[in-house]
């Protein structure tokens, strides 16, 4: 079984920093070796979006809301998967969700999108 554990979120001030982690585990063969991992926000009453990805090549995609202030990345080492969140703002509140769109169980085997349970995070002062 494949699981995806966020943690990190917390109560951080305006312009403060946060990272959150996405750790895999289970019979997951490499993290490197999922199709695109994601970052996913949702806050109250609004839909679910997209905040980063990453591809399996390394390549990056950030939403415009953040683009300049979050990173994205990973420890292939680790299976984990970082979001690092700079000069935070109130809108920035949400829960964060990991994502795994296709991930690599064993030789020809795939496993097909697969979440997180969330983490919170809250900008206020």
């Amino acid at each position: 079984q494949v699981q995806f554990v966020e943690s990190g979120g917390g109560l951080v001030q305006p312009g403060g920093s946060l990272r959150l982690s996405c750790a895999a585990s289970g019979s997951i063969v490499s993290i490197n070796s999922i199709t695109f991992m994601g970052w996913y926000r949702q806050a109250p009453g609004k839909q679910r979006e997209l905040v980063a990805t990453m591809a399996s090549g390394g390549i990056t995609n950030y939403a415009d809301s953040v683009k300049g202030r979050f990173i994205i990345s990973r420890d292939n080492a680790k299976n984990t998967v970082y979001l690092q969140m700079n000069s935070r703002k109130p809108e920035d509140t949400a829960v964060y969700y990991c994502n795994a769109d296709r991930v690599l169980l064993g030789p020809g085997r795939f496993g097909y999108n697969y979440w997180g349970q969330g983490t919170q995070v809250t900008v206020s002062s």
